[in-house]
Protein backbone atom coordinates (compact mmCIF):
# COMPACT_ATOMS: atom_id res chain seq x y z
CA UNK A 1 0.00 0.00 0.00
CA UNK A 2 2.81 2.40 0.83
CA UNK A 3 4.46 1.72 -2.52
CA UNK A 4 1.33 2.34 -4.61
CA UNK A 5 0.08 5.23 -2.50
CA UNK A 6 3.25 7.31 -2.20
CA UNK A 7 4.02 10.07 -4.70
CA UNK A 8 6.97 11.71 -2.95
CA UNK A 9 9.36 10.08 -5.39
CA UNK A 10 8.18 12.43 -8.12
CA UNK A 11 6.02 15.20 -6.63
CA UNK A 12 8.96 16.54 -4.60
CA UNK A 13 9.68 18.51 -7.76
CA UNK A 14 6.83 20.79 -6.65
CA UNK A 15 8.44 21.66 -3.29
CA UNK A 16 8.93 25.34 -4.07
CA UNK A 17 5.39 25.69 -5.40
CA UNK A 18 4.02 23.91 -2.31
CA UNK A 19 5.87 26.24 0.03
CA UNK A 20 4.84 29.34 -1.97
CA UNK A 21 1.20 28.25 -1.72
CA UNK A 22 1.47 27.58 2.01
CA UNK A 23 3.08 30.93 2.69
CA UNK A 24 0.30 32.74 0.81
CA UNK A 25 -2.33 30.70 2.66
CA UNK A 26 -0.82 31.39 6.09
CA UNK A 27 -0.55 35.13 5.41
CA UNK A 28 -4.21 35.20 4.36
CA UNK A 29 -5.30 33.26 7.46
CA UNK A 30 -3.61 35.87 9.66
CA UNK A 31 -5.04 38.75 7.66
CA UNK A 32 -8.53 37.30 8.14
CA UNK A 33 -7.96 36.75 11.88
CA UNK A 34 -8.25 32.98 11.52
CA UNK A 35 -4.78 32.45 13.01
CA UNK A 36 -2.61 34.88 14.96
CA UNK A 37 0.08 37.00 13.39
CA UNK A 38 2.58 35.28 15.67
CA UNK A 39 1.68 31.85 14.36
CA UNK A 40 1.70 33.13 10.80
CA UNK A 41 5.21 34.54 11.25
CA UNK A 42 6.43 31.28 12.77
CA UNK A 43 4.94 29.39 9.83
CA UNK A 44 6.53 31.78 7.33
CA UNK A 45 10.00 31.48 8.88
CA UNK A 46 9.66 27.73 9.29
CA UNK A 47 8.66 27.27 5.65
CA UNK A 48 11.67 29.29 4.51
CA UNK A 49 13.88 27.01 6.60
CA UNK A 50 12.30 23.94 4.98
CA UNK A 51 12.84 25.44 1.53
CA UNK A 52 16.50 26.13 2.27
CA UNK A 53 16.97 22.53 3.39
CA UNK A 54 15.34 21.24 0.21
CA UNK A 55 17.37 23.51 -2.05
CA UNK A 56 20.52 22.67 -0.10
CA UNK A 57 19.97 18.95 -0.48
CA UNK A 58 19.78 18.19 3.26
CA UNK A 59 16.02 17.55 3.46
CA UNK A 60 15.11 13.93 4.23
CA UNK A 61 12.06 12.72 2.32
CA UNK A 62 9.84 9.98 3.74
CA UNK A 63 7.73 7.63 1.62
CA UNK A 64 5.61 6.93 4.68
CA UNK A 65 4.42 10.55 4.55
CA UNK A 66 3.14 9.93 0.97
CA UNK A 67 3.72 13.24 -0.76
CA UNK A 68 5.58 16.55 -0.76
CA UNK A 69 2.75 18.27 1.12
CA UNK A 70 2.88 15.99 4.14
CA UNK A 71 6.67 15.87 4.07
CA UNK A 72 6.86 19.67 4.24
CA UNK A 73 4.20 19.92 6.94
CA UNK A 74 5.86 17.23 9.07
CA UNK A 75 9.24 18.93 8.89
CA UNK A 76 7.59 22.29 9.62
CA UNK A 77 6.14 20.82 12.82
CA UNK A 78 9.57 19.58 13.87
CA UNK A 79 10.93 23.11 13.41
CA UNK A 80 8.16 25.32 14.89
CA UNK A 81 5.96 22.92 16.84
CA UNK A 82 2.24 23.50 17.43
CA UNK A 83 1.69 26.47 15.02
CA UNK A 84 2.44 24.13 12.10
CA UNK A 85 -0.84 22.35 12.77
CA UNK A 86 -2.77 25.57 12.08
CA UNK A 87 -1.42 25.92 8.54
CA UNK A 88 -3.95 23.49 7.08
CA UNK A 89 -6.95 25.47 8.35
CA UNK A 90 -9.41 26.24 5.57
CA UNK A 91 -7.82 24.05 2.93
CA UNK A 92 -7.49 20.40 1.89
CA UNK A 93 -4.78 18.42 0.21
CA UNK A 94 -7.11 18.40 -2.80
CA UNK A 95 -6.95 22.14 -3.41
CA UNK A 96 -3.36 22.24 -2.18
CA UNK A 97 -2.12 19.77 -4.78
CA UNK A 98 -4.19 21.39 -7.53
CA UNK A 99 -2.62 24.75 -6.65
CA UNK A 100 0.91 23.38 -6.52
CA UNK A 101 0.49 21.58 -9.83
CA UNK A 102 -0.97 24.65 -11.51
CA UNK A 103 1.94 26.76 -10.30
CA UNK A 104 4.41 24.17 -11.62
CA UNK A 105 2.72 23.86 -15.01
CA UNK A 106 2.51 27.65 -15.29
CA UNK A 107 6.28 27.80 -14.78
CA UNK A 108 6.70 25.25 -17.59
CA UNK A 109 4.59 27.35 -19.94
CA UNK A 110 6.88 30.30 -19.19
CA UNK A 111 9.99 28.19 -19.75
CA UNK A 112 8.65 26.80 -23.04
CA UNK A 113 7.76 30.29 -24.29
CA UNK A 114 11.28 31.47 -23.47
CA UNK A 115 12.76 28.43 -25.22
CA UNK A 116 10.66 29.09 -28.31
CA UNK A 117 11.81 32.71 -28.37
CA UNK A 118 15.43 31.53 -28.43
CA UNK A 119 14.73 29.04 -31.24
CA UNK A 120 12.85 31.63 -33.30
CA UNK A 121 15.75 34.06 -32.91
CA UNK A 122 18.22 31.41 -34.14
CA UNK A 123 15.98 30.68 -37.14
CA UNK A 124 15.75 34.39 -37.96
CA UNK A 125 19.55 34.61 -37.98
CA UNK A 126 19.74 31.68 -40.39
CA UNK A 127 17.00 33.19 -42.57
CA UNK A 128 18.72 36.55 -42.74
CA UNK A 129 22.08 35.02 -43.66
CA UNK A 130 20.48 32.94 -46.43
CA UNK A 131 17.68 35.23 -47.63
CA UNK A 132 18.95 35.02 -51.22
CA UNK A 133 20.44 31.51 -51.11
CA UNK A 134 18.61 29.24 -53.54
CA UNK A 135 17.59 25.71 -52.58
CA UNK A 136 15.04 23.17 -53.83
CA UNK A 137 11.53 23.27 -52.50
CA UNK A 138 9.94 19.84 -52.21
CA UNK A 139 6.55 18.23 -52.39
CA UNK A 140 6.36 14.46 -51.82
CA UNK A 141 10.13 14.79 -51.19
CA UNK A 142 10.48 15.43 -54.93
CA UNK A 143 12.02 18.64 -56.23
CA UNK A 144 9.12 20.96 -56.98
CA UNK A 145 10.19 24.61 -57.33
CA UNK A 146 13.20 26.65 -56.28
CA UNK A 147 12.87 28.49 -52.97
CA UNK A 148 15.34 30.32 -50.77
CA UNK A 149 17.04 29.05 -47.63
CA UNK A 150 15.63 32.07 -45.82
CA UNK A 151 12.12 31.21 -46.92
CA UNK A 152 12.47 27.64 -45.65
CA UNK A 153 13.77 28.85 -42.27
CA UNK A 154 10.89 31.32 -42.03
CA UNK A 155 8.38 28.49 -42.48
CA UNK A 156 9.59 27.10 -39.15
CA UNK A 157 9.48 30.54 -37.59
CA UNK A 158 5.77 30.60 -38.37
CA UNK A 159 5.24 27.10 -36.93
CA UNK A 160 7.13 27.73 -33.70
CA UNK A 161 5.47 31.13 -33.30
CA UNK A 162 2.09 29.38 -33.37
CA UNK A 163 3.41 26.97 -30.74
CA UNK A 164 4.37 29.97 -28.62
CA UNK A 165 0.89 31.43 -29.13
CA UNK A 166 -0.75 28.18 -28.04
CA UNK A 167 1.40 28.13 -24.91
CA UNK A 168 0.49 31.72 -24.08
CA UNK A 169 -3.23 31.13 -24.68
CA UNK A 170 -3.31 28.05 -22.47
CA UNK A 171 -1.32 29.84 -19.76
CA UNK A 172 -3.84 32.66 -19.67
CA UNK A 173 -6.75 30.22 -19.52
CA UNK A 174 -5.29 28.20 -16.64
CA UNK A 175 -4.41 31.19 -14.46
CA UNK A 176 -7.15 30.72 -11.86
CA UNK A 177 -6.37 29.71 -8.28
CA UNK A 178 -7.84 26.52 -6.79
CA UNK A 179 -6.58 27.41 -3.31
CA UNK A 180 -9.44 27.64 -0.82
CA UNK A 181 -11.71 25.26 -2.71
CA UNK A 182 -10.81 22.82 0.10
CA UNK A 183 -11.81 19.18 -0.38
CA UNK A 184 -14.61 19.90 -2.88
CA UNK A 185 -17.25 22.18 -1.31
CA UNK A 186 -15.31 25.22 -0.11
CA UNK A 187 -14.86 26.03 3.59
CA UNK A 188 -16.84 27.58 6.42
CA UNK A 189 -13.85 29.70 7.48
CA UNK A 190 -13.95 33.36 6.35
CA UNK A 191 -11.01 33.01 3.98
CA UNK A 192 -10.12 35.51 1.24
CA UNK A 193 -9.50 33.52 -1.93
CA UNK A 194 -8.91 36.66 -3.96
CA UNK A 195 -6.00 37.59 -1.68
CA UNK A 196 -4.26 34.22 -2.06
CA UNK A 197 -4.89 34.24 -5.81
CA UNK A 198 -3.25 37.65 -6.09
CA UNK A 199 -0.33 36.64 -3.88
CA UNK A 200 0.41 33.66 -6.12
CA UNK A 201 0.13 35.59 -9.38
CA UNK A 202 -3.22 34.18 -10.46
CA UNK A 203 -5.71 36.39 -12.25
CA UNK A 204 -8.61 35.27 -10.05
CA UNK A 205 -9.77 32.38 -7.86
CA UNK A 206 -11.56 29.54 -9.62
CA UNK A 207 -15.33 30.05 -9.51
CA UNK A 208 -16.45 26.51 -8.67
CA UNK A 209 -14.89 24.45 -5.89
CA UNK A 210 -15.84 21.11 -7.46
CA UNK A 211 -14.19 22.03 -10.74
CA UNK A 212 -11.16 23.53 -9.00
CA UNK A 213 -10.06 20.30 -7.34
CA UNK A 214 -11.19 17.77 -9.92
CA UNK A 215 -10.02 18.92 -13.34
CA UNK A 216 -6.63 18.75 -14.99
CA UNK A 217 -7.39 20.34 -18.31
CA UNK A 218 -4.56 22.84 -17.73
CA UNK A 219 -2.14 19.90 -17.71
CA UNK A 220 -3.83 18.40 -20.78
CA UNK A 221 -3.51 21.72 -22.60
CA UNK A 222 0.17 21.86 -21.74
CA UNK A 223 0.66 18.33 -23.04
CA UNK A 224 -1.37 19.11 -26.16
CA UNK A 225 0.63 22.24 -26.95
CA UNK A 226 3.85 20.38 -26.15
CA UNK A 227 2.86 17.54 -28.51
CA UNK A 228 2.21 19.92 -31.40
CA UNK A 229 5.48 21.74 -30.73
CA UNK A 230 7.35 18.43 -30.53
CA UNK A 231 5.82 17.44 -33.87
CA UNK A 232 7.22 20.61 -35.44
CA UNK A 233 10.60 19.92 -33.85
CA UNK A 234 10.48 16.36 -35.18
CA UNK A 235 9.69 17.47 -38.72
CA UNK A 236 12.62 19.88 -38.72
CA UNK A 237 14.87 17.25 -37.16
CA UNK A 238 13.95 14.85 -39.96
CA UNK A 239 14.98 17.44 -42.54
CA UNK A 240 18.30 17.98 -40.78
CA UNK A 241 18.95 14.23 -40.78
CA UNK A 242 18.27 14.10 -44.53
CA UNK A 243 20.09 17.32 -45.37
CA UNK A 244 23.26 16.38 -43.50
CA UNK A 245 23.57 13.02 -45.30
CA UNK A 246 26.28 12.42 -47.91
CA UNK A 247 23.56 11.99 -50.54
CA UNK A 248 22.20 15.51 -49.98
CA UNK A 249 25.07 17.56 -48.46
CA UNK A 250 22.71 20.50 -47.95
CA UNK A 251 23.92 21.35 -44.47
CA UNK A 252 26.86 20.71 -42.18
CA UNK A 253 26.00 20.19 -38.52
CA UNK A 254 28.58 21.19 -35.96
CA UNK A 255 30.61 18.64 -34.02
CA UNK A 256 28.86 19.86 -30.86
CA UNK A 257 25.60 18.31 -32.05
CA UNK A 258 26.95 15.26 -33.88
CA UNK A 259 28.66 12.04 -32.84
CA UNK A 260 31.10 9.61 -34.37
CA UNK A 261 30.74 5.91 -35.00
CA UNK A 262 32.24 3.27 -32.71
CA UNK A 263 33.64 1.39 -35.72
CA UNK A 264 33.49 3.64 -38.82
CA UNK A 265 35.90 6.58 -38.44
CA UNK A 266 34.43 8.54 -41.35
CA UNK A 267 30.94 8.78 -39.84
CA UNK A 268 29.41 11.95 -38.45
CA UNK A 269 25.98 11.08 -37.11
CA UNK A 270 23.21 13.66 -36.52
CA UNK A 271 22.34 12.10 -33.17
CA UNK A 272 20.91 15.25 -31.60
CA UNK A 273 18.43 15.60 -34.48
CA UNK A 274 17.50 11.93 -34.27
CA UNK A 275 16.90 12.13 -30.52
CA UNK A 276 14.74 15.24 -30.97
CA UNK A 277 12.79 13.32 -33.61
CA UNK A 278 12.15 10.57 -31.05
CA UNK A 279 11.02 12.88 -28.23
CA UNK A 280 7.62 13.43 -29.84
CA UNK A 281 6.78 9.78 -29.08
CA UNK A 282 7.30 10.29 -25.35
CA UNK A 283 5.39 13.57 -25.30
CA UNK A 284 2.46 12.21 -27.32
CA UNK A 285 2.41 9.20 -25.02
CA UNK A 286 2.14 11.46 -21.99
CA UNK A 287 -0.84 13.25 -23.53
CA UNK A 288 -2.65 10.01 -24.32
CA UNK A 289 -1.81 8.68 -20.87
CA UNK A 290 -3.33 11.61 -19.00
CA UNK A 291 -6.37 11.76 -21.28
CA UNK A 292 -6.98 8.11 -20.44
CA UNK A 293 -6.56 8.70 -16.70
CA UNK A 294 -9.09 11.54 -16.72
CA UNK A 295 -11.71 10.19 -19.11
CA UNK A 296 -13.83 8.23 -16.61
CA UNK A 297 -13.50 10.16 -13.36
CA UNK A 298 -16.70 11.39 -11.67
CA UNK A 299 -16.59 14.64 -9.69
CA UNK A 300 -14.77 15.51 -7.58
CA UNK A 301 -11.29 14.26 -6.64
CA UNK A 302 -10.13 10.67 -7.14
CA UNK A 303 -6.72 9.24 -6.30
CA UNK A 304 -6.34 8.32 -9.98
CA UNK A 305 -5.28 11.93 -10.44
CA UNK A 306 -2.02 11.22 -8.67
CA UNK A 307 -1.03 9.71 -12.03
CA UNK A 308 -1.10 13.17 -13.65
CA UNK A 309 2.29 14.46 -12.60
CA UNK A 310 4.93 12.00 -13.78
CA UNK A 311 3.67 12.25 -17.34
CA UNK A 312 3.65 16.04 -17.31
CA UNK A 313 7.07 16.17 -15.66
CA UNK A 314 8.54 13.84 -18.27
CA UNK A 315 6.94 15.72 -21.18
CA UNK A 316 8.17 19.07 -19.88
CA UNK A 317 11.70 17.75 -19.48
CA UNK A 318 11.63 16.23 -22.98
CA UNK A 319 10.27 19.38 -24.59
CA UNK A 320 12.75 21.74 -22.94
CA UNK A 321 15.68 19.48 -23.83
CA UNK A 322 14.51 19.21 -27.45
CA UNK A 323 14.04 22.99 -27.74
CA UNK A 324 17.51 23.66 -26.34
CA UNK A 325 19.17 21.08 -28.60
CA UNK A 326 17.37 22.33 -31.70
CA UNK A 327 18.28 25.94 -30.90
CA UNK A 328 21.93 24.91 -30.60
CA UNK A 329 21.86 22.98 -33.87
CA UNK A 330 20.20 25.82 -35.77
CA UNK A 331 22.66 28.38 -34.43
CA UNK A 332 25.66 26.22 -35.39
CA UNK A 333 24.61 24.64 -38.69
CA UNK A 334 26.13 25.79 -41.95
CA UNK A 335 24.19 25.53 -45.23
CA UNK A 336 26.13 24.37 -48.31
CA UNK A 337 25.16 27.04 -50.82
CA UNK A 338 26.70 25.26 -53.81
CA UNK A 339 24.96 21.94 -53.19
CA UNK A 340 21.68 23.69 -52.51
CA UNK A 341 21.77 25.63 -55.79
CA UNK A 342 22.73 22.59 -57.86
CA UNK A 343 19.85 20.65 -56.32
CA UNK A 344 17.48 23.58 -56.85
CA UNK A 345 18.16 23.48 -60.59
CA UNK A 346 17.51 19.72 -60.87
CA UNK A 347 14.29 17.89 -61.56
CA UNK A 348 12.93 20.52 -63.99
CA UNK A 349 12.23 22.79 -61.03
CA UNK A 350 11.51 25.81 -63.24
CA UNK A 351 8.78 24.06 -65.25
CA UNK A 352 6.09 26.06 -63.42
CA UNK A 353 7.94 29.28 -64.33
CA UNK A 354 7.84 28.23 -67.98
CA UNK A 355 4.10 27.55 -67.78
CA UNK A 356 3.50 30.90 -66.07
CA UNK A 357 5.52 32.66 -68.80
CA UNK A 358 3.42 31.04 -71.53
CA UNK A 359 0.30 32.39 -69.81
CA UNK A 360 1.71 35.90 -69.27
CA UNK A 361 3.60 36.39 -72.52
CA UNK A 362 1.42 34.49 -74.98
CA UNK A 363 -1.98 34.78 -73.32
CA UNK A 364 -2.29 30.99 -73.31
CA UNK A 365 -4.87 29.35 -71.00
CA UNK A 366 -3.02 27.78 -68.08
CA UNK A 367 -4.18 24.25 -68.88
CA UNK A 368 -2.76 24.60 -72.41
CA UNK A 369 0.45 26.07 -70.99
CA UNK A 370 0.65 23.11 -68.62
CA UNK A 371 0.39 20.72 -71.59
CA UNK A 372 3.07 22.55 -73.63
CA UNK A 373 5.41 22.64 -70.64
CA UNK A 374 4.88 18.93 -70.06
CA UNK A 375 5.88 18.21 -73.66
CA UNK A 376 9.05 20.30 -73.27
CA UNK A 377 9.91 18.52 -70.01
CA UNK A 378 9.50 15.19 -71.81
CA UNK A 379 11.81 16.40 -74.59
CA UNK A 380 14.48 17.49 -72.09
CA UNK A 381 14.12 14.27 -70.15
CA UNK A 382 14.60 12.18 -73.31
CA UNK A 383 17.76 14.16 -74.15
CA UNK A 384 19.15 13.97 -70.64
CA UNK A 385 19.25 17.74 -70.16
CA UNK A 386 17.31 20.40 -68.25
CA UNK A 387 14.83 22.94 -69.63
CA UNK A 388 17.33 25.84 -69.97
CA UNK A 389 19.55 23.53 -72.09
CA UNK A 390 16.92 23.23 -74.83
CA UNK A 391 17.41 25.55 -77.80
CA UNK A 392 14.83 28.08 -78.94
CA UNK A 393 14.26 25.94 -82.02
CA UNK A 394 13.56 22.93 -79.79
CA UNK A 395 10.94 24.89 -77.88
CA UNK A 396 9.38 26.34 -81.02
CA UNK A 397 8.97 22.82 -82.38
CA UNK A 398 6.43 22.31 -79.59
CA UNK A 399 4.88 25.78 -79.78
CA UNK A 400 5.90 28.17 -82.53
CA UNK A 401 5.19 31.43 -80.67
CA UNK A 402 7.80 30.89 -77.91
CA UNK A 403 10.48 33.61 -78.05
CA UNK A 404 14.01 34.09 -76.72
CA UNK A 405 12.52 35.91 -73.71
CA UNK A 406 11.54 32.56 -72.21
CA UNK A 407 15.12 31.93 -71.08
CA UNK A 408 14.85 34.89 -68.73
CA UNK A 409 12.54 32.93 -66.43
CA UNK A 410 14.19 29.52 -66.49
CA UNK A 411 17.14 30.10 -64.14
CA UNK A 412 16.59 29.29 -60.47
CA UNK A 413 17.68 32.77 -59.39
CA UNK A 414 15.13 34.32 -61.76
CA UNK A 415 12.52 31.91 -60.47
CA UNK A 416 12.83 32.81 -56.81
CA UNK A 417 13.16 36.52 -57.57
CA UNK A 418 9.85 36.43 -59.42
CA UNK A 419 7.86 35.01 -56.46
CA UNK A 420 7.01 38.42 -55.04
CA UNK A 421 3.50 37.67 -53.77
CA UNK A 422 2.97 38.22 -50.05
CA UNK A 423 4.52 35.30 -48.19
CA UNK A 424 6.45 34.23 -51.28
CA UNK A 425 10.06 33.09 -51.57
CA UNK A 426 11.52 36.19 -53.25
CA UNK A 427 14.49 37.46 -51.21
CA UNK A 428 12.83 40.85 -50.80
CA UNK A 429 9.72 39.20 -49.35
CA UNK A 430 11.81 37.04 -47.04
CA UNK A 431 13.73 40.03 -45.71
CA UNK A 432 10.47 41.87 -45.13
CA UNK A 433 9.12 38.94 -43.09
CA UNK A 434 12.36 38.73 -41.09
CA UNK A 435 12.11 42.41 -40.18
CA UNK A 436 8.48 41.95 -39.14
CA UNK A 437 9.32 39.02 -36.88
CA UNK A 438 12.29 40.77 -35.29
CA UNK A 439 9.93 43.53 -34.24
CA UNK A 440 7.39 41.04 -32.87
CA UNK A 441 9.82 39.20 -30.62
CA UNK A 442 11.48 42.27 -29.14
Amino acid sequence: MEAINASIGFDKRMARQDIDGSRAHAAMLAQQGIITNKDAEAIREGLLTVLSEIEGGTFEYSAALEDIHMNVESRLKEIIGEPAGRLHTGRSRNDQVATDFKLWVRDQFDAAISGLDALISALLDQAEAGAGMVMPGFTHLQVAQPVTWGHHMMAYVEMFARDKSRMADARARMNESPLGAAALAGTSFPIDRHATAQALGFDRPSANSLDAVSDRDFALEFLSAASICATHLSRFAEELVIWSSAQFRFVVLSDRFSTGSSIMPQKKNPDAAELIRAKVGRINGSLIGLLTVMKGLPLAYSKDMQEDKEQVFDAADSLMLALAAMTGMVADMRPNAESLEVAAASGFSTATDLADWLVRALGMPFRDAHHVTGALVKMAEDRGCDLPDLSLEDMQSVHGEITQDVFGVLGVQNSVASRVSYGGTAPAQVREQIATWRERIK
